[in-house]
């Protein structure tokens, strides 16, 4: 580990150097790329520079230890630095072992959400309604910018379907985890009896895929038009600008109606298209190589229950990794980090597990 941290600190410099010289500089691609290594290193040289130094110490308190003939109050202070740079030194290690872990490489994309209502009929629109305000206030609180591509509302409020991108930087890597099944518990406000209902709304997180990264051949896609028309008579059109495209060989269908411009409504369609059919692909890969992926932190699949919100108790619970909190109102106002940096540091012990 410690041959690798210090021909990655080599890397580090080099890359410091490169940095400073003029002709890079002037070469935006280059400076960009190489910025990029910068970041992605800076973290774990850090760590490692803070171990190299906790070292030092340790290596020079046990030598005066060893010696001998310190006086009692000197010893004191040895000992104690001694004890101190041990502790250190083994924190930094667990933390440089999960810097080292392989990085998902798309932790760093944006985002496109796709939140569907599930079992529960009106009920579970609204609390689909419930998750995309809690997933823009925490986008917000992130300073991360929110889009719709695509709404199917009800007449009460609630959302059947709605496709939205998330664009912020490491917004897959805080996101990634929430694909899967949503519960929730409570009573509805048309229930006289107060009888708790179960409802569920899917979720799925998908990495935001470019045309260079995945390219979708024309003849592979059915283009079709319709006229809009929405709850309320909201954003009803009088010309077809709503877009459905089907993909032929894998029968994805997308459709999008939010806007005015048949040509906005493609080119978001499109953009939900691509990144399904890429996380498609993703997910066979994944299933091909990595067994390990039983042991992380759910599988993301969208049929997997993960999460239950219950309102009578005030309470969510993540059942992957039995995490419950009792701040369900906060959670929904989008204060999430709480529950993701769990999520996270579950996954990442389940990946050093893994390597063991």
């Amino acid at each position: 580990m410690f041959d690798k941290l210090k021909n990655a600190e080599i890397k580090f410099e080099e890359i410091n150097q490169k940095l400073m010289d003029p002709d890079i500089i002037s070469d935006n691609e280059q400076y960009k790329n190489l910025m990029k290594e910068y970041k992605t290193l800076s973290p774990l040289i850090e760590k490692y520079r803070e171990y190299v130094k906790a070292q030092k110490s340790f290596d020079e308190a046990k030598e005066l230890l060893d010696n001998g003939g310190l006086d009692k109050d000197f010893k004191e202070v040895v000992q104690e630095e001694y004890e101190e740079s041990k502790e250190k030194m083994e924190h930094l290690t667990n933390e440089i072992r999960i810097l080292l872990l392989p990085t998902d490489p798309n932790d760093e994309k944006n985002v496109i959400v796709e939140i569907r209502g599930g079992a529960g009929g009106e009920e579970a629109a609204l609390f689909a309604n419930s998750l995309f305000r809690m997933y823009s206030m925490y986008a917000e609180s992130k300073g991360w910018k929110t889009e719709v591509l695509n709404l199917n509302a009800t007449e009460l409020g609630g959302i059947k379907e709605i496709s939205f991108s998330i664009e912020g930087e490491g917004a897959y890597s805080r996101l990634k985890f929430e694909s899967g099944v949503h519960r929730v518990q409570r009573v509805p406000e048309t229930e006289s009896s107060g009888r708790i209902h179960t409802s569920t709304v899917t979720v799925a997180v998908l990495p935001e895929a470019e045309e260079v990264e995945f390219e979708i051949n024309p003849a592979d896609l059915q283009i079709d038009t319709y006229r809009s028309g929405g709850a309320g008579g909201q954003h009803v059109n009088k010309t077809e600008s709503a877009i459905r495209i089907t993909h032929l060989p894998t029968g994805v269908v997308v459709e999008c109606q939010d806007e005015r411009s048949q040509y906005k409504n493609k080119d978001k369609a499109m953009k939900i298209l691509r990144s399904r059919l890429y996380e498609a692909k993703m997910r066979e890969h994944n299933e091909k190589i990595a067994s390990e992926r039983k042991s992380q932190v759910g599988t993301g699949d969208r049929s997997e229950r993960i999460r239950t919100y219950n309102f009578p108790q005030g309470r969510l619970t993540d059942h992957r990794i039995g995490l419950t909190l009792y701040r369900l109102e906060e959670n929904l106002n989008g204060n999430l980090d709480e529950l993701i940096d769990a999520l996270v540091t579950a996954d990442q012990a389940a990946k050093l597990s893994a390597e063991e």
